[in-house]
């Protein structure tokens, strides 16, 4: 689902862009656009490897003050 909005968004910026006749705000040539491609797999694929894996330093985050658990 979040695949779906985010080329809805891309193609409704481009569209605006377009009427307002403004540049596009990616890159001119092949290469850059590879990289924002590049980009945007390697984040799509770390979310499904790493977004199911357990939290082993939780213990080490400061929370909502700073502080951690171990310094109590």
């Amino acid at each position: 689902m979040k695949i779906v909005f985010g080329l809805l968004l891309a193609f409704t910026i481009g569209v605006v862009c377009r009427l307002a006749f403004i540049p596009l705000p990616a890159p001119p040539v092949l290469i850059g656009a590879l990289v924002v491609l590049s980009m945007t797999l390697g984040y799509i694929g770390i979310n499904r490897v790493a977004g199911h894996r357990e939290a082993k330093h939780r213990h080490l985050c400061g929370g909502p003050t700073g502080a951690s658990s171990n310094s109590r």
